[in-house]
């Protein structure tokens, strides 16, 4: 299956928009819960086998792990996924961005060591940066597109004047990712849940590509503007996937013993309230 397969897979089996950010941050973990790389793979792992039911993917954030020297321990963490949820996605968050060897080394190490089956990508040094993670074929990679920060503002939002139409560069962006840079069907946007009017806007201009939407929750994106800006159906089928991430709001929803029974419970209403979204 290739990863949009995969990604309406996981939707149709699990009723499921929602993504759920693995952001392991030790020095939030219920008490009893060690602080370090071997905790890092018990807190991680519980929230992945109490939501495994739940979501359309996982997304766990490298740096997270390897601040903490945890890298091993996402590899487990990972394999662990494939085991109790074999039939959800891994997409790696890791914004990578360089050219050549140096890609291709960080391609390997998504795919390869890690496993994944997407990966988050900075577009900023143009398509030959993007490139050898396409030579993997059946994974995806999630274009940085109109992200949720408001320091976005200072390069996406500026337009471009030497491109017909003046487009801004998140514009251009969408474009060139829903046409000539996604030849194999493998690119998808990150678009973040705290502009709507912006996601509507990608949505035009790449009608079919899935788009990774970080921002809701803690980041105080709009859960249901986000699935009826960006979710697009017919027949009851979905057109373009929307991947609605989540992360802090669920893995920190409790602080005691039972912190995976609050983090599934924060998921499932999480889960109805975007479900409950989607344009009829």
């Amino acid at each position: 299956m290739t990863f949009l397969d995969q990604l309406r897979a996981a939707e149709s089996a699990n009723a499921s928009m929602l993504c759920v950010g693995l952001d392991p941050e030790p020095a939030r973990f219920p008490a009893g819960v060690a602080r370090d790389a071997e905790g890092i793979y018990n807190f991680c792992a519980a929230i992945v086998e109490a939501t495994a039911d739940l979501v359309i993917a996982f997304k766990p954030q490298i740096a997270y792990f390897a601040a903490h020297r945890a890298e091993a321990q996402l590899e487990r963490l990972i394999a662990r996924m494939r085991a109790v949820a074999p039939q959800v996605p891994v997409i790696l968050d890791a914004k990578r961005g360089d050219i050549g060897s140096t890609a291709e080394q960080y391609a390997r190490e998504a795919f390869e060591r890690y496993d994944a089956d997407a990966v988050t990508l900075s577009p900023f040094m143009g398509f030959d940066s993007v490139a050898p993670y396409l030579k993997y074929p059946g994974k995806g990679a999630f274009l940085l597109c109109r992200t949720s920060n408001p320091g976005g503002d200072d390069l996406q939002n500026q337009r471009l004047a030497s491109v017909p139409g003046q487009p801004l560069l998140y514009e251009h962006i969408a474009k060139l990712a829903q046409g000539p840079w996604n030849a194999n069907g493998q690119l998808g946007l990150v678009v973040g849940a705290t502009y709507p009017q912006e996601i509507e806007r990608v949505r035009e201009l790449a009608p079919t590509l899935p788009l990774l939407i970080p921002g809701v929750g803690a980041q105080g994106g709009d859960a249901a503007a986000t699935v009826q800006a960006g979710w697009r159906g017919a027949a009851g089928a979905t057109t373009g996937p929307v991947i609605v991430n989540s992360s802090r709001a669920i893995l920190y929803a409790g602080n005691g013993p039972d912190f995976a029974d609050a983090a599934r419970a924060a998921a499932q209403a999480t889960r109805a309230q975007l479900q409950a979204a989607r344009p009829s």
